[in-house]
């Protein structure tokens, strides 16, 4: 059997803050515009955004799922980090830069960079 993972999706409850905000982040627009779902095109990867209420679903925020963007080096990691409260703080874990930042609606999110010597 052959799986591949092509797609995943964050709930928010803001999708024009959320959009803002990963716009900036992964510095690119929104690919897909939609008031329930709109996409982020990463490399092929599809980053949804789901806005659960206009649906009517419920949701709970939480930290057993942590979608993981890893930045070219660490400095490009060390200017996304600049001004925002790190869950996680910046630190060496193996051969990886890595911290933890929540999104604008929640959502923790990693971002690593390989470490160089």
């Amino acid at each position: 059997m052959t799986v591949h993972l092509r797609s995943l999706y964050l709930c928010v409850e803001d999708m024009d803050r959320a959009i803002r905000f990963y716009e900036e982040l992964l510095e690119r627009p929104v690919t897909e515009r939609d008031s329930v779902y709109s996409v982020f095109d990463i490399s092929g990867f599809r980053l949804g955004l789901f806005a659960y209420r206009v649906q009517g679903e419920e949701h709970s925020y939480g930290s057993n799922c942590l979608p993981s963007l890893e930045m070219e080096n660490v400095e490009a990691l060390e200017r996304k980090l600049a001004g925002r409260e790190q869950i996680f703080p910046l630190q060496r874990i193996g051969p990886y830069w890595v911290a933890e930042i929540a999104d604008s609606e929640g959502n923790r999110l990693e971002l690593t960079a390989p470490f160089r010597e």
